[in-house]
This record gives C-alpha cells, sequence and structure tokens, in this order.
C-alpha cells in the first residue's frame, strides 16, 4: 500500500500521483490516500488519477476529512494506513516524487527484514536546498543509521521513503496526532527504536525529496525537537549509566546539563573543553537550580577526563 496524505496540494500532486503510476513492481499495489480538508483542487486530481490507476490495475482508497479544520499530517497518514489492506507500507508525501523502481528495490528489502525501517537515498528540489543535511541523509554508513540518531538532524531515514511491514506498523503504534508542532515521524522513529527495531537503506536515489516554505516540517519548534532528543538519549542512555562527562562547557553543553532529570545530573562528573578561558575558570555553577549550595560542576581540559562523554557539538 503506498500511503499518501494530502492537504492543499494541487501545486504537487499530480507528479506526485503519476510517480505512482509509473511504478515498475509487478506485485499486487494499492494506492491510499488521505485528504486532510483540502480547500484546493486536489480533490479532483485525486479522482482523475483514481481513474488512471484503476485502469493499470493499482486499487486507489481515497478517505476524507470534511471538516473545515485540518486534522494533521500524524492523523492524515494513520488514516490512510488504517483503510489500506497491503501487507507492506509505502509513505509518500504527496510533494514527492518516487523514481519508477522505489517499491519494487525497497518491497526486496523489506521482505528479509520485516522488523526494519527501510529507507532510500534522496534528489533535493530545488537542489542546492538543505546541502548538507542532504549529504548527511545519503552517505550515513549502516553502523551509522543506529549510531547517529541522537543528532539534531532526526531520524536518519527520512520519513518521506520510509517502507516498512504493515504489522510492524501497528506493533510500534502508530503516529502521533497531535497536529501542527508535533515531530510525529521522530516520535515513531524513537518508538521503533525503543521496541527493538531495524533502520536499513537502499543504496540508491528513489525519491524527489521536495523543499518548499508550506511543509509541514516548518512547523515544528526546535525546542520542541530538543526536548524529546533528550529524552530519548536518557532512556537510551544515561538511565543506564552511573556518571559521565559533557563534551563542550560553552552553550550547548550547558544547555544538555540544564535539561536532564535531576538524576542524570548528578552524574554529570566534569564538563570537558580545549576553550583554554573556560577552563582557567575550572567550574561551573548550576545557578538555575533549587538546590543549597548550587551544584559546581568542575570544567577541565579534555585530556584530564574519564569517559564515557556525551560529545555536544556540531558535525
Amino acid at each position: 500500500s503506498i500511503i499518501v496524505p494530502v492537504h492543499n496540494s494541487e501545486c504537487w500532486l499530480d507528479e506526485c500521483l503519476k510517480s505512482v503510476w509509473e511504478q515498475d513492481f509487478k506485485g499486487t499495489m494499492e494506492l491510499s490516500i488521505f485528504n486532510d480538508a483540502s480547500k484546493d483542487g486536489s480533490a479532483e486530481i485525486i479522482e482523475k488519477w483514481k481513474i488512471k490507476l484503476e485502469e493499470v490495475g493499482v486499487s486507489v482508497i481515497v478517505g476524507s476529512n470534511d471538516s473545515s479544520q485540518p486534522r494533521g499530517v500524524g492523523f492524515a497518514k494513520n488514516q490512510a494506513v488504517i483503510q489500506s489492506s497491503g501487507t507492506y507500507l509505502c509513505f509518500l508525501d504527496s510533494d514527492d516524487v518516487m523514481m519508477p523502481q522505489r517499491v519494487r528495490l525497497q518491497h526486496e528489502v523489506a521482505i528479509q527484514h520485516p522488523n526494519s525501517i527501510i529507507g532510500c537515498q534522496v534528489r533535493r528540489e530545488p537542489e542546492d536546498s538543505t546541502e548538507r543535511y542532504t549529504r548527511w541523509i545519503n552517505n550515513l554508513t549502516q553502523e551509522q543509521l543506529l549510531t547517529q540518531v541522537f543528532t539534531s538532524h532526526g531520524p536518519t531515514v527520512i520519513m518521506p521513503t520510509w517502507f516498512c511491514s504493515r504489522e510492524w506498523f501497528f506493533h510500534v503504534g502508530r503516529f502521533d496526532e497531535g497536529g501542527k508542532g508535533v515531530p510525529e515521524d521522530l516520535l515513531f522513529f524513537y518508538e521503533h527504536l525503543q521496541k527493538g527495531g531495524g533502520v536499513l537503506r537502499v543504496n540508491h536515489c528513489l525519491l524527489l525529496y521536495r523543499y518548499h516554505p508550506q511543509a509541514a516540517t516548518h512547523s515544528v519548534l526546535e525546542g520542541t525537537i530538543w526536548n524529546h532528543r533528550v529524552r530519548f538519549l536518557e532512556d537510551r542512555v544515561l538511565n543506564s549509566w552511573t556518571s559521565f562527562t559533557i563534551w563542550n562547557a560553552g552553550k550547548q553543553g550547558k544547555k544538555l546539563y540544564r535539561s536532564l532529570s535531576p538524576a542524570n545530573q548528578k552524574k554529570v562528573i566534569a564538563f570537558c573543553d580545549v576553550d583554554e578561558k573556560k577552563i582557567t575558570k575550572g567550574f561551573y555553577t548550576y545557578e538555575e537550580s533549587e538546590e543549597r549550595p548550587k551544584p559546581k560542576i568542575p570544567v577541565c581540559h579534555f585530556r584530564d577526563v574519564t569517559p564515557p562523554f556525551v560529545i555536544c557539538v556540531k558535525l
């Protein structure tokens, strides 16, 4: 089942649905679209492609939220999944375009790895947008797909490229339906990892990934993502450590320290850095603390501290 949430997507939808029609996959395929309160011509475009796709043997299920307000990306994706019936789910955003071999190549990998999210490489449109991010998405090694899940970039395989089994999707438990401002893909990805799911990437460029100001991604605040990242880092790593050092005595390192739970703050034995000025100062006082005396954490040169570290710097 190809899962497509739609909200006011008329300017991209034709190209998107044409790419479904052009898939070279030989098995049974269906398109499941959920139209989330679109006020433009999206519904007409969907109807046009429904006829074309059914002519070539692709069944099309169309659901819609007919109220005046959209319920959000998480809700629309969940509805599109619920109304579909395929053993595997191929997620596609209505502003993106699949290469003809996408379903076939990801399906081949998904059969071998039923508890994994399978991604792929992407081509950005316009080409020069988010250059570093795109390079990161496309070049992570298999090992890094699991080790770089704590960075600010979010999921190591991006949501518009996801392909997974239906059974595993429901085992993880659907997308958060909080609506605008909720990073529903990040939360699902974290939950997937917590449940022991794997992450794989097909090393072919199988998606044209569009960047534009209307994209839902832009409604998520950095602070929201930061808080989810810190909780995830604590759950996955820090809660099982007895002590650790934060590598960065500057703004980011202190911000991380302040964001930790009180139990994990107590485990921080030092900050380390290379900046002489910070090291000479000797310690960081946690001014916002309720405790008396306020906690003072030593600041040392990185040569003088013991691992493990949380490295808090820009990649």
